[in-house]
C-alpha cells in the first residue's frame, strides 16, 4: 500500500528478460517474497493478532498466534500473487507497478499462476489442521473475494471498487476471532465493519496522488471519475461513520476505558486530517499543494494504534 518507487523510463516498458536470460536465484527468491506484497500483509497482520487477545481476554496462546499469522500471511500472499497474475497487463503500464515480477519478467506469468494457487491450498489446508476450520472456511473466502470479486468483477468496472472489494481486507478480523473462540461476535463484526470503513478513505488519498496510473489503464478509481471535492466529500463521510463504529465496542461491554481514550484521540485526529483535506479541495488546491498524502500516512498509523489498543486494553479492565 505504499508508492513504488521507480526508473526513469516510459511507463508500459517493461525490462523483461530474453528467452533463457539470467535470472539470479537471490533476485528470483526475493521475487517471489514480492509477489505476496509483504507491505500490505503487514496491515493485515496488525489486525489479526489484536483481535486474538481480545477474543482471549488476555495472551492468547502463542502457538496459535504463531499458526495464525504464519496461515494469514501464505493466504493474503496467494491472493496477492493471483492479483498479480490477473493485473499483469495494466501493472505493465503503470508506473507504480511498473517493478513488480511480472512486469519485469522476473517470474513468468506460468509460475506466479502455479505460486498463487499453491499458496491458497497450503493456506487453507493449514489453518484447517492447526487452527480451525471456520478460520479456514473465511481465509479461502477472503482469498476468493479479493481474487474474483474485487479484482475479476469490480476494479475495472466501477468506482466503488475499493468500497465492496475492501471487504477480503477485513476478513483478518473475523479470522482472528474465530482462531481463538472457533466461533464469531459482535466484537468481530464491529471490528470488521470498522476496517471497512477505513479502507475507501485510507485508499482513496492515495488514488488521488496516483490519479493519471489509473486513467492511463481505465481503472474508474473515485478520483479518476469524479473531482478531488468529490473525493474529499466521500472521505469526509466515511471517515465520520468509521470513527462512530469503532467506539461502538465499549458501550457494548467489549472494551474498557483505554481503548474509548486512544479510540477517541486517534478518531478525533483522522477527523481533523479529513476535514482538512475536504477544505483543501474545496479551496481548488491540487498538487503538492493538496497533501492528500498525509491522511494516507496517518491512516496507516490510526490503523495500527486503534488495534494495539484492541490488544492492550484487556489487561487494564
Amino acid at each position: 500500500m505504499c508508492v513504488t518507487a521507480v526508473e526513469s523510463r516510459p511507463a508500459g516498458v517493461a525490462l523483461t528478460p530474453s528467452p533463457g536470460g539470467h535470472r539470479p536465484f537471490g533476485a528470483r527468491v526475493k521475487a517471489f517474497v514480492a509477489l505476496t506484497k509483504p507491505r500490505i500483509i503487514e496491515l493485515l497482520l496488525i489486525t489479526t493478532v489484536p483481535v486474538m487477545f481480545l477474543a482471549a481476554q488476555g495472551v492468547p496462546d502463542l502457538w496459535l498466534v504463531l499458526t495464525t499469522t504464519i496461515g494469514g500471511y501464505l493466504s493474503a500472499g496467494g491472493a496477492n500473487a493471483l492479483n498479480m497474475y490477473i493485473d499483469r497487463d495494466i501493472d505493465a503500464l503503470m508506473d507504480r507497478t511498473s517493478q513488480r515480477p511480472l512486469v519485469t519478467g522476473m517470474v513468468s506469468p506460468r509460475e506466479c499462476l502455479a505460486f498463487g494457487i499453491a499458496l491458497a491450498v497450503i493456506s487453507t489446508v493449514w489453518f484447517g489442521l492447526l487452527v480451525n476450520w471456520l478460520s479456514a472456511a473465511l481465509s479461502l473466502g477472503a482469498l476468493l473475494f479479493y481474487v474474483v470479486v474485487y479484482t475479476m468483477l469490480l476494479k475495472r468496472r466501477t468506482s466503488q471498487n475499493i468500497v465492496w472489494g475492501g471487504i477480503a481486507g477485513c476478513m483478518p478480523v473475523l479470522i482472528g476471532w474465530s482462531a481463538v473462540t472457533n466461533s464469531m461476535s459482535w466484537a468481530a463484526v464491529i471490528l470488521f465493519a470498522v476496517i471497512f470503513f477505513w479502507t475507501p478513505p485510507h485508499y482513496w488519498p492515495l488514488s488521488m496522488k496516483v490519479r493519471d496510473d489509473y486513467a492511463r489503464v481505465g481503472v474508474p478509481m473515485l478520483p479518476v471519475v469524479a473531482t478531488n471535492r468529490v473525493v474529499a466529500r466521500q472521505i469526509v463521510l466515511y471517515s465520520w461513520v468509521m470513527v462512530i463504529v469503532s467506539l461502538l465496542l465499549t458501550p457494548l461491554g467489549y472494551t474498557g476505558w483505554f481503548y474509548t481514550v486512544v479510540a477517541l484521540l486517534t478518531g478525533g485526529f483522522w477527523l481533523w486530517e479529513a476535514h482538512g483535506l475536504q477544505g483543501r479541495a474545496k479551496a481548488g488546491a491540487a498538487g503538492a499543494k493538496l497533501k492528500e498524502m498525509r491522511l494516507f500516512h496517518w491512516s496507516i498509523t490510526y490503523v495500527s494504534l486503534l488495534f494495539v489498543a484492541v490488544a492492550v486494553d484487556p489487561f487494564l479492565r
